[in-house]
Order: C-alpha cells, then structure tokens, then sequence
C-alpha cells in the first residue's frame, strides 16, 4: 500500500474510519469522505497528526455531484486512484407495511446509488492503475432481513453491479471486492431510519458481542492485499450463507425467529 491512494466514504467512524488508519499504517493516501465534516476533520487530523498522509472531503454519496467532487479533488491532490472503498452506508428498522416508501428510496439513493456514483467517477483512474473498488456489504445482500425490506434490496442491488462490474472488466485487470463483515459495532444501527425516516438513535443490539471495526478493517486490507472476489466474515455469517443454500425455508425459520428477538422488534 505504499504510496497508494485510497478514497473510503463513510470515513468519520466505525469501519470506515478503521480502514483508514489501517491502509494509512501500511503507507496509503488516504481521502475521507462522510457527510459530518466535523467528524471527518477530527478523524483527517488524527491522522495527520500521527504522520499519515490525509485528506477530508465532505460527501453525500447520495449526490451525484458530491461523488464526482470527491474523486475530482482526489485526483487533483494526489494524481490517482488506486482503491475505492464504497463504505457509507445507512440501515433501517421497520416493516414495509409500517415504513414510508421515501425510507427505501434513501437507503437505495446511499447504499446503493452512492456506490454506483462513486465508482462510475472512479473507474477511469482505477483501470490506469488495475485497481481495487471495495463494497462494504452485509449477509443481506444475501439473505433478506425481516425489518431490513430496504437494507436488504440495497445490498443485494450492490452485489449485482459489482459482481457485473468484475465480469465486465474481467480483462482490464479491474479488482473488485465484496465484503460482508456480519454485525459489527459501528454507528449504523443508531442512525438506522425508523418507519417514518427518522434516526432510530439507540441500537436495539448489544455492541460489545459485535465484531469490532478495527478487525473488520484489516481483514479488508488483507483481502485487497491479495486481490479477493469475496469476503464473508463471522462464523455466523458464513454458516447462514452455506446453510441457505441447502435449507433455505429452515434458514427463513431461523432468521426470522432470530431479528424477532431484537428489544421492540418491529414485528
């Protein structure tokens, strides 16, 4: 990652933030990019304070401009683009019968069309350099979650264009990674969108069992390292993909009984 420049959004906290010091300790440019600019600010002086090279965009990925604005000042401060990590993201907690269609448009406008603006404006620069774009996922892009009617179709629309996106450009040395980290305590469960889009605030899990993102961070590092398809992590997560597989109307079962038991469940 020597010298290397990597653009992550979402970057102001949790597996965002992880990934940029990590890519930082290991010699990256590293561009942040989150809406809150006072939280970027403070995480980019962080950075640069302890040696790293940074610098903070302020971005809503849900805006097409901002996307283009954000690799534009990339490529002006440091000439290249050598990893996208599509990492901002938002979820929600209701049922669709309670939720009002503009939530699902705004988890599709940031998961999804975030990732598609980000990597479009990228792309130029990433085949130059036989890149890597990355898109921080979840297990419901493979398996939707009752109360996550949204979530999950922005998930599995993000595996679709990028998996599309690999095959399309199979012979331009274009890198592209899925990541599905499982549950990780991070801050999207507390801005999770209610029924009526409003920030839900407190998380309904208990953090502290969660994956931490500093090691989210480095097993993404690792496998942009050695240039992976696919990257699925908690046993969890993995033991529900290979068991949808064979049983998928036990796994439904099991799935449902499990977000069921979340305090104050939506269903």
């Amino acid at each position: 990652m020597k010298n290397k420049v990597v653009i992550i959004t979402g970057a102001s906290s949790g597996i965002g933030k992880a990934c940029a010091w990590i890519f930082a300790q290991e010699g990256a440019q590293v561009v942040l990019a989150a809406r809150n600019l006072e939280k970027l600010k403070l995480v980019c002086k962080e950075l640069q304070e302890a040696g790293f090279t940074a610098l903070a965009v302020q971005a809503d990925v849900s805006k097409e401009s901002d996307c283009q604005r954000l690799i534009s000042e990339s490529v002006a401060a440091f000439q290249g683009i050598d990893v996208l990590i599509n990492n901002a993201g938002i979820s929600m907690r209701a049922t669709l019968e309670q939720a009002e269609v503009s939530v699902i448009r705004q988890l599709m406008e940031i998961n999804f069309f975030g990732t598609v603006y980000c990597t479009k404006y990228a792309l130029p620069y990433l085949f130059k350099s036989k890149g890597s774009v990355v898109g921080v996922s979840s297990i419901a892009g493979y398996k939707g979650l009752p109360g996550r009617t949204g979530y999950s179709a922005s998930k599995f629309a993000m595996h679709g264009f990028l998996e599309a996106l690999r095959l399309e450009n199979l012979k331009k040395g274009l890198h592209v990674l899925i990541a599905c980290p499982g549950f990780t305590a991070s801050n999207i469960r507390n801005t999770a969108l209610g029924s009526d889009g409003n920030m839900q605030g407190e998380s309904p899990r208990d953090e502290q069992k969660m994956m931490q993102p500093e090691d989210v961070a480095e097993f993404i590092l690792k496998a942009v390292l050695k240039r992976q398809d696919y990257l699925t992590l908690t046993m969890n997560g993995k033991l529900t993909l290979w068991l949808n597989k064979f049983f998928p109307k036990w796994v439904d079962q099991l799935v449902y009984n499990h977000m069921r038991k979340e305090p104050d469940s939506p269903f």
